[in-house]
């Protein structure tokens, strides 16, 4: 079963920044919408609409040839146009690997990040927190154990998710796989984790106070929404 059948057709699902500086292209900026708009399949109000958008949502975004248009990158990797007065462009860049379309952590990368995780178990939890002694959040959790295996990660679990291999299949995944989990109250990504196997994984967890360990099935499952490499 995909996991992307749940995310909005507009939200990008390849993306990658684990390469060197020198390797990497600059290929879209993250922006988000301030006001319901549509994306048209053209620079044009007149041209075909392809849906609309709420507000507060988060797009790839790329500058078209008519500054009052911004590209939108859609599901299958075309692009759509959106008026640009109804987006904000925000301060963070994606990017993939030259001459590929995506980048990939190795198995042994992967599985020495599950281990270290582990051994946080009973870390606080704190709101904001990206301390791994006194206190850490889910997204501040899984971008320092990401970090000790040289990849660097954004601040919030919806950033996150846009970085790195999609993993489309529950069978595919891999101890270290990164987990990302719809947040209804926020109407976006808003919790994330990092799989262990055997259909385990460890994550920050503010309803049990402190990093620990929890089954992907029931709730859980339901409300997994992406899985990075």
């Amino acid at each position: 079963m995909s996991f992307s059948r749940t995310i909005p057709i507009f939200l990008l699902t390849v993306l990658a920044v684990v390469a060197p500086a020198q390797n990497r292209v600059a290929f879209g900026k993250l922006g988000e919408t301030t006001d319901n708009t549509a994306v048209y399949s053209s620079p044009s109000r007149h041209a075909r609409m392809y849906f609309r958008v709420k507000p507060f949502v988060e797009l790839l975004v790329r500058n078209s040839d008519n500054p009052e248009w911004f590209k939108v990158m859609l599901k299958d990797r075309t692009f759509g146009y959106i008026p640009a007065n109804n987006v904000a462009v925000l301060p963070y860049t994606f990017y993939r690997t030259a001459g590929t379309r995506s980048s990939t952590l190795g198995s042994r990368s992967g599985s020495a990040m599950a281990n270290l995780a582990m051994n946080f178990q009973g870390v606080p939890y704190e709101w904001g927190g990206t301390d791994l002694t006194s206190g850490v959040d889910c997204s501040g959790f899984v971008k320092k154990i990401a970090g000790s295996i040289g990849l660097n990660l954004p601040r919030t679990a919806a950033e996150q998710a846009y970085v790195g291999t999609p993993i489309e299949r529950l069978e595919d995944l891999r101890s270290g796989d990164r987990l990302y989990f719809y947040e209804k109250k926020r109407g976006k990504i808003g919790h994330t984790g990092i799989y262990l196997g055997r259909g385990y994984f460890i994550h920050a967890s503010h309803g049990k106070g402190q990093v620990a360990t929890d089954y992907l099935s029931g709730g859980w499952r339901k409300l997994l929404v992406a899985a990075r490499r």
